[in-house]
C-alpha cells in the first residue's frame, strides 16, 4: 500500500511547481483577489488520521461546496418529497443557464447548479427566518468538522449580492412557477451568505467524513444521515458535482466531488477517506485547474477510485 504522507507531500510539491494554474474567477470581485500561487489538500482518513499539504490550513470562500451539506440537510428536512422541487440529471449546461429552466419549466435540473441549490435553500428556509436558516446550515458544518471557528465571509456575500443579477433572473423565474415558496430576497439572502462560508482544506475534509463512512462520522460513531442517504448524496456529487465538467471529473479522478469557483473540491472516497483540495485557479468549466489535476494523482496512487 503507498505511503498517504509521502503521497500527499509529493502532490503538494507537485502542484507548487506547475505553472499551469487556470483563471481566477472574477465575476464576483471579491473572489478575483485570491492568490492564483495558492494551493492546499487535506486528506481524512477511515482512522481519523489527518494529512496535509500546502496551504491546507488557509481559509477560502467554499462557494458551491457548500450546496453539498445544503441538500443534506433538506434531504433531512422533506425526506424525498424533495425532488418534486428538483431533478437528479446533469445538467450539461453552464452553472448558471436560464435557457435550461425554461425548457424544464422551472424545476433545475439537480441540486447542484445554481438554480437547484437556490431552490434546496428555499425548502431549508421555510419556517425560518433568514437568519434562523443561515445559522442552522452554519452550525451543521461546524458540527460535521468540529470546529465551532468556522465562519461566513461578509464582504464575499455583499459581492455576491450586488453582482448576483443571473441568479436573482433564476430565482424570480422558478418563483414565477411556485418552485420557490418565500419571498426571493429572503432565499437569495440565505444562499449568497452560505456560498460566501469559509473554510481551510482541513475543515472541509473533516465535515465530509459522514459521506466516506455510510453517513457516519467515524471518529464519534455518530449517524449523520443513514448509508442509503449518503449512497444517493455522493451519486449526485459523482454525476452533477462538477457541473458539464462532471464527465471528465469522473473519468479521470472517479470519486464524487463537488467544486465551488472558490477554487475548493471536496471528494469521496467510500470507505477510505474524505479529501479536500483547493487551488483558486479554474478551468473552463469553473472548476479547480490544479485541483482537479492532484485528485486525479491521488486517486491514481492511493488506487481510490471507484471504479477499481
Amino acid at each position: 500500500m503507498p505511503d498517504l504522507d509521502s503521497v500527499v507531500r509529493d502532490i503538494a510539491d507537485e502542484m507548487r511547481a506547475r505553472p499551469d494554474r487556470g483563471e481566477v474567477a472574477s465575476y464576483i470581485p471579491e473572489l478575483a483577489r485570491a492568490d492564483p500561487q495558492a494551493f492546499g489538500i487535506a486528506v481524512v482518513d477511515h482512522e481519523g488520521r489527518v494529512v496535509t499539504g500546502g496551504d491546507a490550513e488557509v481559509p477560502f470562500s467554499i462557494q458551491s461546496v457548500s450546496k453539498v451539506f445544503t441538500l443534506t440537510l433538506a434531504l433531512g428536512k422533506v425526506g424525498d418529497r424533495l425532488w418534486r422541487r428538483v431533478g437528479r440529471e446533469p445538467s450539461g449546461s453552464a452553472f448558471n443557464s436560464i435557457v435550461q429552466l425554461e425548457a424544464e419549466h422551472g424545476i433545475p435540473r439537480n441540486p447542484f447548479i445554481n438554480a437547484g441549490a437556490i431552490a434546496v435553500t428555499d425548502v431549508i428556509l421555510s419556517g425560518h427566518q433568514p437568519r434562523e436558516a443561515l445559522g442552522e446550515i452554519l452550525r451543521f458544518l461546524q458540527f460535521l468538522a468540529e470546529d465551532p471557528t468556522i465562519g461566513i465571509d461578509e464582504a464575499v456575500a455583499a459581492s455576491e449580492q450586488r453582482t448576483g443579477f443571473r441568479n436573482r433572473a433564476l430565482a424570480n423565474y422558478m418563483k414565477s412557477f411556485g418552485v420557490l415558496e418565500n419571498p426571493v430576497d429572503f432565499t437569495l439572502g440565505v444562499y449568497f451568505h452560505h456560498c460566501a462560508i469559509t473554510m481551510s482544506c482541513r475543515q472541509l475534509a473533516m465535515a465530509g467524513r459522514f459521506l466516506a463512512h455510510n453517513g457516519r462520522n467515524p471518529a464519534t460513531g455518530f449517524s449523520v444521515v443513514s448509508p442509503e442517504r449518503a449512497r444517493r448524496i455522493n451519486a449526485i456529487m459523482l454525476t452533477c458535482g462538477h457541473y458539464d465538467g462532471s464527465g471528465e471529473f469522473a473519468y479521470r479522478v472517479g470519486l464524487p466531488g463537488k467544486s465551488g469557483v472558490g477554487g475548493g473540491i471536496l471528494a469521496v472516497a467510500p470507505g477510505k477517506a474524505s479529501i479536500a483540495v483547493w487551488s483558486p485557479g479554474l478551468d473552463a468549466s469553473g472548476n479547480s485547474h490544479l485541483g482537479r489535476i492532484a485528485l486525479e494523482r491521488l486517486t491514481q496512487r492511493m488506487g481510490w477510485s471507484i471504479f477499481g
